[in-house]
C-alpha cells in the first residue's frame, strides 16, 4: 500500500528456470519424501539426475551453501529463491560425494557449475538421488508455469517460468 501512495508500483518479472542437472522430471507431488511433496519447502519440480553436475538455473547469488553439502541456495537477480536438494537424506552423507565449485556470497550466471557429486555414493548411502528444485519463498510467487519436458538437459531445459511478485 505503501508502494502505491508514495513511489511507483513495481510489475511483477517472469524467472525461467533451466533444469539445474541432467536427467527426467519428476512432478514435486512425486518426490517420495512428504517435505517436498506436500510441497512443505515451497512449489516446484524434481530431476531424476543421470550425471552427477549441478547448474545454476538462474542468473543470481549464492546465499546458502549447506555445511554437509547437499543443498544450495540462491536468489535470482529477480528476487526468486530457489533451493537445490541434491538427493533424499543426504544431509547423513556429512558432505561425503559432494564437490562444491562456489562459495556463499559468489554471482553466478545461468548455466554456472555450482556442485559435482558422486551419483554411485548418492545411490548407495541415500534414500534417493531425486533432486527437488524449490521455490522457497512462496509470497514471492505470483505463478508458476511448468513446461511439459520430460528429458532435461542442465543448462538447456527450461522447466518452469515463474512470476515473481515485486
Amino acid at each position: 500500500m505503501l508502494k502505491k501512495l508514495f513511489g511507483k508500483e513495481q510489475k511483477p518479472v517472469d524467472v525461467t528456470i533451466k533444469s539445474p542437472v541432467s536427467g527426467t522430471f519428476v512432478d514435486i507431488t512425486e518426490v517420495p519424501d512428504p517435505t517436498f511433496s506436500e510441497k512443505m519447502m515451497g512449489e516446484g519440480f524434481a530431476v531424476d539426475p543421470s550425471e552427477g553436475i549441478i547448474l545454476s538455473p538462474v542468473k543470481g547469488k549464492v546465499e546458502q551453501i549447506f555445511p554437509t553439502k547437499h543443498a544450495i541456495g540462491i536468489r535470482s537477480e529477480e528476487g526468486l529463491d530457489v533451493l537445490i536438494h541434491i538427493g533424499l537424506e543426504t544431509v547423513s552423507l556429512d558432505g561425503e560425494g559432494f564437490t562444491c565449485k562456489v562459495s556463499e556470497g559468489d554471482s553466478v550466471e545461468e548455466g554456472e557449475l555450482l556442485m559435482e557429486f558422486d551419483m554411485d555414493v548418492i545411490s548407495e548411502k541415500a534414500a534417493s538421488k531425486i533432486t527437488p528444485v524449490v521455490f522457497t519463498e512462496g509470497d514471492q510467487v505470483d505463478n508458476i508455469q511448468m513446461h511439459s519436458e520430460n528429458r532435461l538437459k542442465a543448462g538447456e531445459t527450461v522447466v518452469a517460468t515463474v512470476t515473481v511478485k515485486k
